[in-house]
């Protein structure tokens, strides 16, 4: 993946493109089944449109609404729903589009980004193991890849170290996890975050990530996952290479509200200090 290519930037913004509740998922209404899937993609296509419309670099479209998530093999009609959303989500906006298939179905996100077109993968656990909310999640890097090659998909795959709402199996720190994901996993970014969705990342641990990527000798981009914020962006910006901001794009900062371009676009304008 040429990083600075696939997003006309060295630093990029990723909008987040949350998707309702999708057919066949616990909050989804199953009278409406098909009433339901139309309000998805309508819903996409106006969260890709205001993205766009704010000065975003790029947009990921994600499964979020699904809760509680399947830990690593979701069904196929999942998948199925989410094509239909990307393809939806690309037929609406020139921007670099990308897919994350909750909690961690990464065969199925790379699948997907390769039907679509899409540019690029987040993969929450691409390496090692977490202790979530779904059980232990392992790391399928050696699949991931695989499956790559096979599809012959330029994919880029940007994955998490120490990820959200998640413990490591095993007692190693982050820097550990930055050299597993980039070097032996192959990724072509690095995601660090806070805790939760939403939630942010100190300045400090960002530091951190970033000087142990110098340690390694890794020539990696490491993007900031959760919490960006107006007042925040630059300075994560001054540190990191790019931001996946959700939360703060959003009506009224609630994650599951339709995104606001008006503030998308004030964001943008504080990255911009920092590019």
């Amino acid at each position: 993946m040429d990083f600075e290519a696939t997003f006309g930037t060295a630093m990029p913004v990723i909008g987040m493109v949350h998707l309702p509740p999708l057919p066949g998922t616990p909050r989804a209404d199953a009278e409406r089944a098909a009433d339901t899937m139309e309000a998805v993609i309508d819903r996409a296509r106006a969260d890709a449109a205001a993205l766009e419309r704010g000065g975003v670099d790029g947009v990921m479209v994600e499964n979020f609404g699904d809760a509680p998530f399947y830990p690593d093999d979701v069904p196929k009609h999942v998948v199925a729903s989410i094509t239909r959303a990307v393809t939806a989500v690309r037929e609406k906006t020139a921007l670099p589009v990308g897919v994350n298939v909750l909690r961690n179905d990464a065969p199925a996100a790379v699948a997907v980004a390769a039907a679509t077109g899409a540019s690029f993968v987040r993969v929450n656990v691409h390496t090692g193991a977490r202790v979530t909310d779904q059980g232990v999640v392992q790391g399928r890097a050696h699949e991931t890849l695989r499956l790559r090659d096979r599809l012959g998909a330029d994919v880029g795959i940007l994955a998490d170290a120490d990820v959200k709402h998640s413990a490591p199996l095993a007692a190693t720190g982050g820097a550990e996890s930055l050299a597993d994901t980039a070097e032996r996993g192959l990724a072509d970014g690095v995601v660090v975050s806070g805790r939760g969705t939403g939630e942010s990342l100190e300045e400090g641990a960002l530091r951190e990530v970033v000087d142990e990527r110098g340690t390694y000798g890794l020539d990696v981009p490491v993007l900031v996952g959760s919490g960006v914020r107006p007042e925040t962006v630059a300075n994560l910006l001054r540190i990191g290479d790019g931001v996946i901001v959700g939360t703060a794009l959003k009506k009224g900062s609630e994650t599951t509200a339709p995104v606001d371009a008006d503030r998308v676009a004030r964001l943008v304008e504080r990255a911009d200090e920092a590019r």
